[in-house]
C-alpha cells in the first residue's frame, strides 16, 4: 500500500476517533436530555462517517475497487440520525421532559407544547391555555 493512502487513512481514523470520543463524552457529561441528544447526533455522525470513509479508501488501496457498502452505510447514517434526533426531541418536549434552568427560550417550549402556530402573538404570562 502507498504511503499516501496510509497517511490519509490514519488521519481519517484519528479524526473519526476524536469525534466519536467527544460525542460519547458529551452523552455522558451533559446535564439534560436535549443537550445529551445533540452530542451523539452531531459528533458521532461525523466520526462514523470519517471511519467509514477510511474503510472505503483502505478497500480501494488494497483490493482496487471502491466498496459501496460503506458508502450506503454512511448515506443511511447521515439521513436517519437527524430525523431520529428530531423525533426524540419532539417526544421529549411533549412528554414535558425537564430542561436545565438556564435554557434560553424556554417559554417557546410552552408554546410548542400547546401546538400554537409560530406566528401567534400570545403573551405567555397572560395566556390561560399554558400550564
Amino acid at each position: 500500500m502507498n504511503d499516501v493512502f496510509e497517511i490519509i487513512i490514519g488521519l481519517l481514523l484519528t479524526i473519526g476517533g476524536v469525534f466519536i470520543f467527544v460525542g460519547s463524552l458529551g452523552l455522558a457529561r451533559l446535564k439534560d436530555f436535549y443537550a445529551r441528544l445533540h452530542a451523539p447526533t452531531k459528533a458521532t455522525t461525523v466520526g462514523l462517517g470519517s471511519v467509514l470513509l477510511a474503510s472505503m479508501i483502505y478497500t480501494y488501496a488494497t483490493e482496487g475497487y471502491i466498496s459501496v457498502n460503506e458508502l450506503l452505510i454512511t448515506l443511511f447514517l447521515v439521513i436517519t440520525a437527524p430525523v431520529v434526533a428530531h423525533i426524540l426531541a419532539k417526544v421529549a418536549m411533549h412528554h414535558q421532559v425537564k430542561m436545565m434552568p438556564k435554557t434560553r427560550n424556554a417559554e417557546l417550549v410552552k408554546l410548542a407544547r400547546k401546538q400554537l402556530p409560530p406566528d401567534a402573538t400570545v403573551d405567555i404570562e397572560e395566556d390561560s391555555r399554558l400550564p
